[in-house]
């Protein structure tokens, strides 16, 4: 005979209260576990249809081998067994097979919820609050002897933030902590916003309607946590050469640092350092979003440190590395505007790392035909809208890179491939 079987075969009368099940650990042989609001006056009734023939027995946390003979009655296709006893296990077999329980008296370890404060041992990674009341560990045995702690359920709420990725913020939502008993002290994940604390239970008197409830002063919260992000803006320059890393690259590198704390956390502040022990830093920002430009060549290391007013909880961020490359700064001679579109018709440097940048183009009279003050531009071998006529024309760059070089080239430009009557002398100045 199964379980489901047996469940619905078996009663508890003289309650007030309902019986609450418990599924009990398939190592201890029991088929279920039974808590009762109490067990004075509580008989057992089992239905079988050889009721003369069910037997009853009893034993306790020694295991079922102990188990002794009780007495019942028989009333129809009715077995039953009165005056239960306390915390203790049950043999019900009728011939065939048996069942095997455990009646938890919750009378005997009763919840008692005097008061809830704030324990001056709280520090910045765990909250403790001293408990004044009862709620003792409730226990079943198995057949063999076997000690279960049955999980009461007493819930600990309160109020604490939570970060949201998409809105990059934190906001506020209820925690509820579950204690399988309770001790004069009971601890929790501190909270990251102002709250109080809520104790009830436990989960067979919350059941019953009967749940006691017990609160704490108001919290200020101490812990400190943050967020952080880095966000480069990116460059879409067809003459810059790209370099592989994760932050950085080829200067100046644009990066927006973004962070979120949470209430405690009163003092805050990026720092920008050459070592990645943060031994000097030379640069500090307090705002909590900070757009920087990096225009010197190598690793410069970034972190946001945080912490409350009294200092004693810190917050420390994973290390942002921004590398910035060498620069490199090449010119091409021949170029042929007007002969296919799009293919090398423009004028361009290739770099990498120019932070400063001029170069100047002449024709061969010395007339200067464009003027180019940063790297990425290019000229498209015209002038006032016409493309110039073919021949050499004469390049001069003054730039200075991110690791601090400088340079002063200069040379011919080609310009060839294009015929055409319709082209001009004018040149700019």
């Amino acid at each position: 005979m199964g379980l489901s079987a047996y469940a619905d075969s078996l009663t508890f009368r003289g309650l007030q209260l309902q019986a609450i099940t418990i599924e009990p650990q398939k190592s201890t042989g029991l088929t279920a576990v039974y808590v009762l609001p109490y067990v004075t006056g509580v008989s057992a009734e089992y239905q079988s249809t050889t009721p003369d023939a069910v037997k009853w027995q009893r034993f306790s946390k020694l295991g079922a081998a102990y188990a002794e003979d009780v007495a019942s009655s028989v009333n129809g296709n009715v077995s039953t067994l009165t005056n239960l006893e306390s915390n203790m296990g049950y043999v019900v077999s009728d011939g065939t097979s048996s069942y095997y329980f455990w009646v938890i008296d919750h009378s005997v370890t009763p919840i008692r919820l005097t008061s809830l404060e704030l324990s001056s041992t709280s520090d910045c990674s765990t909250t403790w609050l001293n408990v004044d009341g009862d709620g003792e560990a409730i226990m079943y045995y198995g057949i063999t002897g076997v000690p279960v702690k049955v999980n009461r359920e007493f819930q600990l709420k309160y109020r604490t933030l939570e970060f949201n990725e998409t809105s990059f913020s934190y906001f506020e939502t209820e925690r509820i902590e579950t204690l399988e008993s309770l001790n004069s002290e009971i601890f929790c994940a501190p909270p990251l916003c102002q709250t109080d604390f809520t104790l009830s239970g436990d989960r067979f008197t919350r059941i019953w309607n009967e749940e006691s409830v017990i609160y704490s002063p108001i919290y200020d919260p101490i812990a400190v946590d943050a967020r952080t992000s880095a966000t480069q803006t990116e460059r879409e320059v067809d003459n810059e050469i790209s370099e592989e890393t994760n932050l950085g690259g080829s200067g100046p590198v644009e990066i927006t640092f973004k962070a979120a704390v949470t209430d405690a956390a009163i003092y805050h502040e990026w720092e920008f350092s050459r070592d990645p022990d943060f031994m000097q830093t030379f640069l500090r920002y307090p705002d909590l979003e900070v757009t920087h430009t990096f225009r010197e060549q190598g690793t410069t290391y970034v972190r946001l440190l945080a912490a409350n007013e009294r200092g004693e909880c810190e917050f420390q961020s994973d290390i942002y590395e921004v590398y910035v490359g060498e620069s490199s700064l090449k010119c091409p001679n021949v170029f042929s505007p007007g002969a296919s579109e799009g293919v090398n018709d423009e004028w361009k440097v290739s770099y990498k790392s120019i932070i400063d940048f001029d170069c100047q183009i002449f024709d061969r009279q010395g007339r200067r035909m464009v003027h180019l003050t940063h790297p990425s531009q290019g000229w498209d071998g015209k002038i006032g809208g016409k493309v110039a006529p073919s021949g050499a024309y004469y390049y001069v760059i003054r730039a200075t890179g991110a690791d601090g070089k400088k340079y002063k080239l200069s040379g011919h430009i080609n310009i060839i491939g294009f015929k055409n009557s319709d082209v001009t002398n004018n040149a700019t100045e």
